[in-house]
């Protein structure tokens, strides 16, 4: 695919689908069943909870996505949850 002048980006916590590669521009977006031990009803769980209201935070995407800590680890490496914060915790002191 590389020769051809096409790319894979990481999944993407936003533009991701379930079960289907998502094209953007001249790159791939492979869907969250290519995440190593993320199941299929994971999958969908993520998406419908998305399509709900976007994750505050790596514990929300946790309890209302229904995915383990070991994929929560595995998705941060791969980058694609950069800027989403641990925990959705309101400090009085970034008001």
């Amino acid at each position: 695919m590389a020769h051809r002048g096409y790319n894979v980006q990481p999944v993407h916590l936003t533009k991701s689908k379930s079960f289907e590669f998502v094209i953007e521009g001249d790159s791939l977006i492979p869907p969250f069943i290519s995440v190593p031990g993320l199941g299929a009803s994971v999958a969908r769980r993520i998406v419908d909870a998305r399509e709900d209201e976007m994750f505050l935070s790596k514990e929300d995407l946790q309890k209302r996505g229904g995915v383990s800590q070991k994929i929560i680890d595995y998705l941060t490496e791969l980058r694609t949850l950069d800027g989403l914060p641990d925990k959705a915790q309101l400090s009085l002191f970034d008001l």
